[in-house]
Parts: C-alpha cells; structure tokens; sequence
C-alpha cells in the first residue's frame, strides 16, 4: 500500500452503520406515495447513492416524484432516522491510529452536508476530521465524484497521488477514479466484493483495523 497522506472517508456504510434509520426513513416515504416496502434489505439499495437516483431506479420515479421522495425522505430522517444509526466496531481506533501516524482525515459523502456534520458531532468524532464534505441540501454534489473534488479544492489538496477514498460501495470507487485519486473498499459496509472489484478498487478490506494495518505497513 502506497504511503497516503490524506483520507477520505465515505459516511453511510464506511463510518457508521445508518442501515436503520436509511430504510426507516425510505419506507416512510414509499408510503406517501401508496408503496408498501416490507422487505428492509432491499432497502439497502438506498445507502450510499443519491436519493434521486436510487427512487428513479428501483421504483421508476420520475423527476418531480424524486423530488418529493426526498422532501418525505427527510421529513422522517431529520427528525428521527439520522439518529438510528451507530459508528462500526473498531473505527474510531481507526481513526485515532491514523491521527497519530499524521494522516489529514476528511469525510466524503453524498449525504447532504449539514446532516453529515451532525452525525460527526453526534457520535464526537469531530476531533478526527479536518472537514466534512458532503451534498448540497439542494441536490448540488450530487455525485461523488463532485463531492471529492469539493473536499479537495476546500483543503487545499493538490497533490492527488496522496490521496486514498475510503468506501463501501462501487459510486465510491467511480467517483474515486473520475476525480483521480486511489479507493480502498471495506466489506463491513453495504457493498459486496464483486461490486467493488467491478468498480476497479485498488484495495479491498473487511475490518476497519485493516486499514491501519495497510497504513503502518505501507
């Protein structure tokens, strides 16, 4: 493993498992519109890509229901749901780890911004991070690839060879690859092996502590 001086770090299925409060807050939505989803784990479908994009995919939203899907989405989350989530075994030693090794930590998501900075300060992992970059509650960053490229320009961050993306589903390692920077993909989150090997992950972990291990050893 290269010696990577900057990490990002997706949120949802890569620092915290927020599987519960995701579906809770999709299936409050789907019912505004008349859809009964039982199934929780088909829901998982939901964590990690854009909202929009994952109701025109999975339930043939169009434009304006996508919209709507959204506003009932975070009627339910903002309230509730971003609080039915819990950081992953062994990631804050992670992150203290890489701290100590002075690694610049930043996260990436494609969560909107303001709900990411709460989850951080919720869980106090905000002592880790130099910043938390995430979409724009009005659907700009849409894609990962714009999130990266925020993160980046707002850091300071030339040098793209010393960047490693940290993240459980294949939009990571694409948005990784558009913007032209290393991804390394973990297992414990929401994305399968075939998903991220497809996608063209440089590394492939299951445990948080593996990331360290890779670090020390690089």
């Amino acid at each position: 493993m290269k010696n990577y001086a900057t990490y990002l770090f997706d949120l949802d299925g890569t620092i915290t498992d927020s599987s519960l409060g995701i579906t809770n807050s999709v299936i409050y939505a789907l019912k505004k519109f008349g859809i009964e989803e039982t199934d929780r784990k088909k829901l998982y479908r939901f964590i990690g890509p854009p909202l929009t994009d994952s109701f025109a995919r999975f339930y043939g939203f169009d434009e304006e229901q996508c919209e709507m899907g959204v506003v009932y989405y975070r009627e339910y989350y903002s309230d509730r749901g971003i609080f039915e989530n819990r950081v992953y075994d062994g990631f804050e030693d992670l992150l203290i780890g890489l701290k100590k090794a002075g690694k610049q930590l930043i996260v990436a998501t494609s969560k909107p911004e303001p709900y990411a900075r709460q989850i951080i300060k919720y869980f106090h992992l905000e002592p880790y991070f130099d910043y938390v970059a995430g979409m724009e509650m009005n659907g700009g960053r849409g894609t990962k690839e714009e999130v990266i490229e925020y993160a980046l320009q707002v850091c300071g961050i030339h040098e793209r060879s010393g960047v490693l993306m940290v993240g459980d589903r294949e939009h990571d390692v694409i948005g990784a690859k558009h913007a032209g920077i290393d991804c390394l993909g973990v297992l414990y989150g929401f994305g399968t092996r075939e998903e991220l090997e497809a996608a063209g992950a440089d590394y492939i972990v299951k445990l948080p502590e593996e990331i360290l291990k890779m670090a020390e050893n690089k």
